[in-house]
């Protein structure tokens, strides 16, 4: 028999349309198995229907988990280790050549600290793009969460070949492993590091394996004026008449688009992740976010990496996602709080293809965070929604169930050996900024 989990008492997120939540006073959200059962008013749940667990959840919001539509999890070994530089120099100076030290155990331990920190911030689902996946996999079926893990693949690099090789073993071995939750795509990383020939082989192996792709498009206006000298077209465009759109396609940044950019994406389905800390730090630029919401293209937000954000905060990213929009645009009404909470939950899952997540209403997956209201800068509550969007913080999670299993319980991770974790990924951080600087694992000069 299936466990029955009850979630009750506290201000629910309920709804599965397009609109805002619609918030229930003393909700109760049922759930059976890995899926809800039931949402709404407590006095419309069956008497008969008896939980085997009870969560109580006065004083505190429920909220459909929240999905982080694009980062690089390892990378948080090398959170801090080079700021301040931009998104090129940035790459070529610093992360990939520390990145060429990087073994399977490193990645295995920075993608459990990074899943650690996603927890405890109420991050139930994360998009992956990164090398030596396989341990990527190993810790996202270890620990329960959710998952869209992609090999990274760069063309013009030597050993693109073995990549490739990798990326679609990754898919082959582990799509719809950890009992459904982990879902693989091939990951093209951008238009200037993916020549047309290389990309043609990615787009067949695609098609043969029925996946998606997962890639970094019009991030910079550098890359944009680099393939429009290279190709006479913006990377839209490009990506487009190579027919990588035929394909499912989740697309990081998109912030140099124009309306005809904008109309190729409605038109292929293309989906973006919108990545505001990542884009504003290295100074990218600002993704024309409600012009993309406007022609359909599904939005999903994201944190980047721990190496460009210095954090995997969904709350820190709301914020800043509807700030950014306002200010620029000198209009205080655009990407109110409720579009953006559905860009961090079901805009989130749609864009990563997954079925039936995101909302609470019967049948989706149990995948929910609760949060603590009870602290100063929540009250008072004059607007639920608002109150999450912008005042809300990580350190307000309490409870995080994933696939109907507590993850999080009264803030304390049930799955990941957080003490453990810290400890190989200190010891792995210091040997990794040793060996990029020129010196040995062993600390010599």
């Amino acid at each position: 028999m299936p466990s029955r989990v009850l979630i009750e008492g506290g201000w629910v997120f309920a709804g599965e349309g397009d609109g805002p939540f619609q918030v229930v006073e003393d909700g109760v959200v049922a759930i059976e198995g890995e899926r809800i059962a039931y949402v709404g008013p407590r006095d419309g749940l069956d008497p008969a229907w008896q939980p085997t667990r009870r969560i109580d959840a006065r004083d505190k919001a429920v909220l459909p988990g929240l999905v982080n539509a694009h980062t690089h999890h390892a990378m948080s070994l090398l959170r801090g280790y080079a700021d301040d530089v931009p998104l090129m120099p940035w790459l070529e100076r610093h992360i990939w050549p520390a990145e060429a030290h990087l073994t399977g155990d490193d990645v295995y331990w920075g993608t459990l600290l990074a899943i650690a920190e996603s927890l405890l911030a109420g991050v139930t689902t994360f998009a992956d793009m990164y090398f030596f996946m396989d341990r990527v996999a190993q810790a996202v079926v270890e620990t329960g969460v959710r998952a869209h893990l992609s090999r990274g693949l760069i063309g013009v690099a030597p050993g693109a070949d073995q990549a490739l090789a990798e990326g679609k073993a990754l898919v082959a071995s582990f799509q719809g492993a950890g009992d459904g939750r982990i879902r693989c795509a091939l990951a093209p990383h951008a238009p200037y590091t993916c020549p047309p020939p290389f990309l043609a082989r990615v787009l067949e192996a695609a098609a043969a394996l029925g996946c998606p792709i997962h890639t970094h498009l019009a991030e910079t206006r550098a890359e944009v004026e680099q393939i429009r000298a290279q190709y006479g077209k913006s990377p839209i465009r490009h990506f487009a008449d190579l027919g990588v759109f035929q394909h499912p396609t989740l697309a990081a940044h998109c912030v140099h688009v124009d309306a005809d950019d904008i109309a190729i994406l409605a038109e292929h389905g293309v989906a973006v992740a919108h990545n505001p800390i990542s884009n504003c730090k290295l100074a990218s630029g600002i993704a024309p976010v409600p012009d993309l919401l406007a022609a359909g293209v599904t939005v999903g937000l994201a944190s980047d990496g721990a190496a460009s954000t210095n954090h995997l905060d969904l709350f820190e990213e709301m914020r800043l996602a509807a700030s950014l929009q306002k200010v620029s645009r000198y209009d205080a009404t655009v990407l109110p709080a409720w579009q953006v909470l559905r860009m961090a939950t079901v805009g989130g899952a749609r864009a990563l293809g997954f079925d039936r997540l995101g909302c609470l209403a019967p049948g989706y997956l149990a995948d929910i965070v609760v949060l603590d209201l009870r602290a100063p800068h929540l009250r008072p509550r004059h607007d639920l929604t608002s109150l999450v969007v912008y005042s809300a913080k990580a350190s307000d999670v309490d409870t995080v169930l994933v696939h109907g299993k507590v993850l999080v319980d009264g803030g304390e991770l049930l799955t990941v050996d957080l003490e453990r974790v810290e400890h190989e990924v200190e010891e792995r951080a210091r040997r990794l900024a040793r060996l990029a600087r020129g010196g040995a694992a062993d600390g010599t000069p």
